[in-house]
Parts: C-alpha cells; sequence; structure tokens
C-alpha cells in the first residue's frame, strides 16, 4: 500500500471535505482517504497503481474539486509535506486568493453595512415613532436595492450559484449550495414583486422584500471566508517558522577549491565550511575548527555550546563565534530539521478520535439542513396561512427558508479539531516537544500516571564520582583521587573514565603510571614512583566496613585504593540524578499525576534515586524484556498511563504504554518508537507536553460544543421557533452575520493556543 500527499482546490466547508472523503473512499483502488479542511490538504492510500491523478481529478472535476500532487522536495524553498502551510508555487496561489477574497470584501462589506444600516433604521423607525423614517420611497430604494443585490448575488456571489449547480448536477451539496438557494431564493422573491406589482397583489403576495437580506449576508459571509482563511493560514506559522530554519546554500570543499552549492546538492561525507554568524546547513561531525553554536532550535535553551573537532553539529542551527569545517553526515532531506519538520507536518494532518463525530455529522449535515429548510417554508405556508393568513405566512416562510439556509454552517464542525491539532502541534514543536499524530495528543490528555526509566531519563545515564572518603590518615581526599585516576587513565573501563574525568575537572595532574595491568573482574594495578598502587572492588571484609556500606546502601560503587598492600581510601561512583529531575517530578505531581520509576538496577540504588526526585513508587531489578510487563499490569489496573524512556531499549515498553515518549538527543530522534518525543532528552518537557495536550483538548471541547450549541440554538431561531410564544423572528440578516462569526470564531479560539505558556 502506498501513500500520496495532495493540495484540494475548491475546498471551502466541512462538507466540501465531506463530499471528497466519500467520492475518493468509494474508488476501487483506494483503502483510505482522509481529507483536512484547516490544511486543504488530501492523504489518499492507494491499494493499487492503476489510479492516476488525472483520473482523480476527473472524478473530483465533476463536482468542483481539484487535486494536485504535492512534490517531496529537500530545498527549504519547496519543502511541503502532508500538512504545513502552502509553499513555493502553491503558497503564492493562496497568498493570491487571500488578496482576491480581501478586494471582494472591499467591495461587497460598504454596500452590505449601507442596506444593513437601512434595515436597522427602518426596523428601528417601526418601533420608535420618534424616530423618522428613511428619507427614501420604497419604490425607489426597491430599484436601488434590486440593481445592488443583482450584483451582489450574481457577481459578488457567483461561488455560491456555482454551489448549487454543482448540487443539481451531481447531488452534492456544500456549504455554497445552502448560501446560494437562500439568497437565490430571497432575490427571486423580491425581484419578482418589484417587477410584476400588479401580479403581486392579484396573487395576493406580500409586499415585503428581501434585497438588503441577500445584499448583507452574501457581505457578511464574503467577510467571514476572508477573515477564515487569513486565519487558517496562521494556523501553519510553526512549520514556516521550521522551515524558515534550513538553509538555502552551503560551502563545501571540492576539488581544493570552495564552492557554494544549493543545500539539496549537498552529499554525505562532503566537507562543509561554516563561518561566523553563518547557520550550519547539514547535520555533520566537526573535522577542523572549534566554536560556539547556538542549538536553541533544537534544545529551546538560550545559550550557545561550545563544539570541538570530533563532536556533532546539527543542520539549523547557528554558528555564534569561530569558523570551522565539517563533515556533512546527512543530506538535506535526511537532517534532523528536516525530519522533525516531516514529523510535525505528518502529525498536523493527522485526525484525533474526537473529529470523528464532528466528522460523521458533517457528512450529512447539508442535507438535512435542506429538508429542514423546505420542511419549514412548508409549514408556514400551510399551517402559519391557517393563523396569519397567506400573505404573512408567506413572508415568514421564505424568512425561515433563508435564514435557515444562511445560518446552518458545518464550517465550524470541520475546523473545531484540525485547527487546534495544527496549532497546538505546532506550539509543542516551538518548545522541542514533537508529537507524531493528533491520536497520541489526544491520549496524552489523558494521561494519568507517569513511568520514567532510570537511565538516562531521571539520572543523566553515565558514572559519576560522587564520594572520596580517606581510610589512612596520612592521606587526604585530593591524593586519593590522583593516584587512582592516574593508574585509571590507562583503562578504557567507564568507572575508570570517571575517575579519570573527575581528577581532570579538578585540575589535577595525572602521574606517570608503569607496567599497567587491568585485572579481569577486579581492578586494575601498576606503579607510581617506584610504588605498587592498585584500585580494585572491596573484598569481602572490606564490604562490612561502615564507610563502604553506607555508600553501597545508598546505590553506589565502590572502589579501593591500596599503595603498598595497604588501603588509602575509598571512591564511590553512582549515576547522577539530572538537576531538572526533582522539579520536573514536581510538576507532574501538580498536574495530579502519579510518577513511577522504572529500572533494571538493584532496589537500593533506585529508591535513593527515587527519594531524590520525589518519586511515588519505584519498580526494580526490571530485566528489559519484563518491562512491558509492568506497563500492561498498570492498566490492567485501569491506570492511563505514559512511559519515558530512551527510545531503544524501553522500546517494548514505549510501543504498550498509551502513549510511550522518548527522551531523545538532537541527533538521535526516536520518532518512530513513540508517539512523542522530546529532544536533548529533558524531562521537564514531560509535564509541558500534557499540559500542551490538555489545553489543546480543552480548545477541541470549547470550538464543539459553541460549534453544536450555535446550529441547535441558531437553527430554531431562524426557523421562527419564538414566533408563536413571543412574536420573534430572527432575520435572515443576522443569520449571516452569525454564520460568518461562527467559523471565525473557532480558528480564533484555536489560535489562543500559539500564546500558551508551557
Amino acid at each position: 500500500m502506498t501513500s500520496k500527499t495532495y493540495s484540494v482546490k475548491g475546498m471551502h466547508c466541512a462538507s466540501c471535505a465531506a463530499i471528497i472523503t466519500r467520492k475518493l473512499s468509494a474508488v476501487e483502488g483506494i483503502g483510505k482517504a482522509d481529507v483536512n479542511l484547516a490544511t486543504e490538504k488530501a492523504r489518499i492510500e492507494f491499494t493499487g497503481n492503476g489510479l492516476t491523478d488525472e483520473a482523480l481529478n476527473q472524478l473530483l472535476g465533476k463536482y468542483g474539486y481539484g487535486l494536485e500532487a504535492e512534490q517531496p522536495s529537500s530545498s527549504a524553498e519547496s519543502k511541503q509535506g502532508a500538512a504545513g502551510p502552502p509553499s513555493g508555487r502553491l503558497k503564492k496561489e493562496k497568498e493570491q486568493e487571500l488578496i482576491e477574497q480581501r478586494n471582494r470584501v472591499l467591495i461587497a462589506l460598504p454596500l452590505a453595512l449601507a442596506f444593513f444600516t437601512a434595515m436597522m433604521w427602518e426596523i428601528a423607525a417601526r418601533s420608535f415613532p420618534a424616530l423618522p423614517p428613511l428619507p427614501v420611497d420604497m419604490d425607489t430604494f426597491n430599484s436601488v436595492a434590486l440593481l445592488v443585490s443583482s450584483y451582489m448575488v450574481f457577481r459578488m456571489g457567483a461561488p455560491f450559484l456555482h454551489g448549487i449547480v454543482m448540487f443539481v448536477r451531481s447531488g452534492a451539496a456544500s456549504m455554497d449550495t445552502l448560501i446560494g438557494i437562500g439568497t437565490l431564493v430571497a432575490w427571486t422573491h423580491s425581484t419578482f414583486i418589484t417587477l410584476f406589482p400588479h401580479l403581486r397583489d392579484a396573487l395576493g403576495l406580500p409586499h415585503d422584500t428581501y434585497f438588503d437580506a441577500a445584499i448583507v449576508v452574501i457581505g457578511f459571509v464574503l467577510l467571514g471566508k476572508y477573515l477564515e482563511a487569513r486565519s487558517k493560514m496562521r494556523t501553519g506559522e510553526a512549520i514556516e517558522k521550521l522551515i524558515g530554519l534550513q538553509a538555502k546554500s552551503a560551502i563545501v570543499k571540492r576539488g581544493g577549491m570552495e564552492i557554494e552549492v544549493p543545500l539539496e546538492q549537498v552529499r554525505s561525507g562532503d566537507l562543509v565550511v561554516v563561518r561566523p554568524g553563518a547557520r550550519i546547513p547539514v547535520d555533520g561531525v566537526i573535522a577542523e575548527g572549534r566554536s560556539s553554536i547556538d542549538e536553541s532550535m533544537v534544545t529551546g535553551e538560550p545559550v550557545p555550546v561550545d563544539r570541538k573537532p570530533g563532536d556533532q553539529v546539527i543542520g539549523g542551527t547557528i554558528n555564534r563565534q569561530g569558523a570551522f569545517v565539517f563533515k556533512a553526515s546527512r543530506g538535506g532531506n535526511e537532517t534532523v530539521l528536516a525530519r522533525i519538520i516531516a514529523m510535525v507536518e505528518e502529525a498536523q494532518g493527522s485526525k484525533a478520535p474526537i473529529q470523528n463525530m464532528a466528522d460523521r455529522i458533517a457528512a450529512v449535515f447539508v442535507p438535512t439542513v435542506l429538508v429542514l429548510a423546505s420542511i419549514t417554508f412548508i409549514a408556514w405556508i400551510t399551517v402559519g396561512s391557517a393563523y396569519l393568513g397567506f400573505s404573512s405566512a408567506l413572508s415568514y416562510g421564505i424568512m425561515g427558508l433563508v435564514g435557515i439556509l444562511v445560518i446552518a454552517c458545518p464550517c465550524e464542525l470541520g475546523l473545531a479539531t484540525p485547527t487546534a491539532i495544527i496549532v497546538g502541534i505546532g506550539k509543542g514543536a516551538e518548545y522541542g516537544i514533537l508529537i507524531r499524530n493528533a491520536q497520541s495528543l489526544e491520549t496524552l490528555s489523558t494521561i494519568d500516571t507517569v513511568v520514567f526509566d532510570k537511565t538516562g531519563t531521571i539520572t543523566s545515564g553515565t558514572p559519576s564520582v560522587t564520594d572520596t572518603e580517606p581510610l589512612d590518615a596520612k592521606s587526604s581526599p585530593e591524593r586519593i583521587l590522583q593516584l587512582s585516576a592516574s593508574v585509571e587513565s590507562r583503562s578504557e573501563h567507564p568507572l575508570a573514565q570517571a575517575i579519570a574525568g573527575a581528577a581532570k575537572k579538578r585540575g589535577m595532574t595525572l602521574l606517570d603510571t608503569e607496567g599497567f595491568e587491568s585485572l579481569e573482574g577486579v581492578g586494575v594495578r601498576g606503579s607510581i614512583d617506584g610504588r605498587a598502587v592498585r584500585v580494585r572492588k572491596p573484598d569481602g571484609n572490606e564490604s562490612s566496613l561502615p564507610q563502604v556500606s553506607r555508600l553501597q546502601q545508598q546505590g553506589k560503587t565502590v572502589v579501593m585504593l591500596e599503595e603498598e598492600g595497604v588501603v588509602l581510601g575509598l571512591i564511590a561512583l553512582s549515576d547522577t540524578i539530572r538537576e531538572e529531575a526533582a522539579g520536573a517530578v514536581q510538576a507532574l505531581h501538580d498536574k495530579g499525576i502519579r510518577v513511577i520509576m522504572l529500572t533494571g538496577d538493584n532496589r537500593l540504588a533506585a529508591n535513593y534515586m527515587a527519594s531524590q526526585a520525589g518519586i511515588d513508587e519505584v519498580i526494580a531489578e526490571v530485566l528489559p524484556t519484563a518491562k512491558a510487563d509492568r506497563i500492561r499490569e498498570l492498566q490492567q489496573k485501569g491506570r492511563r498511563v505514559a512511559m519515558a524512556g530512551d527510545g531503544i531499549n524501553d522500546a517494548p515498553a514505549l510501543a504498550l504504554a498509551d502513549v510511550g515518549i522518548a527522551m531523545a538527543t538532537g541527533t538521535d530522534i526516536a520518532i518512530e518508537s513513540a508517539g512523542v518525543t522530546i529532544l536533548r532528552g529533558d524531562i521537564r518537557k514531560v509535564a509541558q507536553s500534557i499540559e500542551l495536550a490538555r489545553a489543546t483538548m480543552r480548545v477541541i471541547r470549547q470550538n464543539l460544543f459553541w460549534a453544536f450549541i450555535y446550529n441547535i440554538i441558531g437553527i430554531p431561531l431562524a426557523a421562527g421557533a419564538l414566533y408563536p410564544l413571543f412574536g420573534i423572528f430572527l432575520n435572515p440578516v443576522f443569520s449571516g452575520i452569525a454564520m460568518a462569526g461562527s467559523s471565525v470564531s473557532v480558528v480564533t479560539n484555536s489560535l489562543r493556543l500559539k500564546a500558551k505558556k508551557l
């Protein structure tokens, strides 16, 4: 099965997305079609190779839609994926379309406001006798209104009339169909009674015209569509920012010369020159020179870090000072930044389970509204005529028909979820939190238990010296560390390197060691200034010493220093807890989340680390293969579990957890093994990711709530449900204003996430 992403043309509302999804899903050879209204993209999974883009466009062209395949590229200019903002030619087309929409609004809105003012004046004059009537006789007003409304309906409202044509030809009704039918009915009725007054009187038709309703509805709907389109473009700003981080070119050494080449022409193995202030074009390893590099793009930390030969550099980061040469390890489309962009784009285009309900409703919404509008019209001219007379009943029937068609807008249903998902996932990317898909985001919001792996997650993952204690009155901690480090510096063992590193960090000079020998499973020995020195494990008797016993109970590894057969002291080493661990755990506690440590280490060491971080529960001495079983046990107890680990040896547990959180470094992003990836392994971002998920789902629920309430209240009001009780009838003009504002309010509410502080 293969998949392909397309930009969709002609899609304006949720019912459009539902039509396209339904038509594509019915095609033999297509396994699944996901159409996203917010991003105007379609992701199609093909089960065979027989379908061409031309065939798909022939199918959708009958309904007024078109597909254009996304062309993947490694260049910064044309990088384009499943849900990012349009770029290159597509972006220019969207910008041009937005300009055209703005120009239509600049013409239509003043006309709509003028007639809206006239309409409100007339209504007020009827209610307040002290207010003078409009200084224009009705015949003149109707003549002017006929000309203006004809221009608005047939020129400005042409897309809505096209929706009627598509409905007649194919039976597929969209939001444009509703607006088109409503405004055309209002215009047709008003034109008839204006141009044929004698026939109007003979038939007993009402004298009221609805030119102003057609004008104002089209004006405000066009305004709403423009504001919605402009807001939707803002939802993709996170991807645009990420794309903007990519360098456009690179200076490489080829044939003994330094030449500048486009980013996509950089090959693995190329020697790339980076000058001060330049953006690093691709990932690689420094070969010559040193520098201070701003890696905030990946880490979120504003302080530049020093890099030297042998250190890795990441494409998109900024070289603050110093020039260097590095060997490219990945091309433009394979860099960390490119993978981040691809992941965020794909996630923004995915659908959360909560959206399924809205999609199902949107698919049947427009046909249902057409039926309700027809029933309302028939009810007014039949039942209403018995109480109000035919003339008044017909007038209210027309207003009810037009009002329902105009106010019923499924757009907010279609936009409620994807706009929030796009903004939320983009916000996470800015914080170094990569969320794989919308389902992971939704599930993350329900988490009540976070399970941390110990090594490399709660702790730094590398041993370090924690204690140096003399056991001989003539020895000092400094001498014990210096002698031990001098011998251990010849060993490759991680503990030996930790001891040697501690001495160097304190500025100690290592002494010359002769006759070095590694004692397998015991320690090392050598000769310093002719004296035999040995660093070894404690023997059976030494393990019972109070100093040794105390340190071992803390889970630390203890080694003894012996000179000429006399034990001088001991050194304790341990994997140290991360500085941010306690704060990260407290942040989770503040959200009502239980924190558990899951580790293969011994219980003493695990309990000691857990006590320092404030962790609620410890599950220790667990083999890697059994970690998934412990996750399953927690789930069986009804817990919603997120597992945070390094994404490699914890892969089974990450996969089984409700949400797997990979604590990845900038150059080792485990995006395939978890639903969420935390760049640089900063565990404080676990709480931030949960806060982001909860905030995003909160916005989605708000959007859906108001979308449903809006239609539940608005449609009966437009139908005239309050008229029998209170004599209140919602003018179609206000239906148009409400409809225009509903979609804009949903997108605007989603955009509030951009200001969210995590």
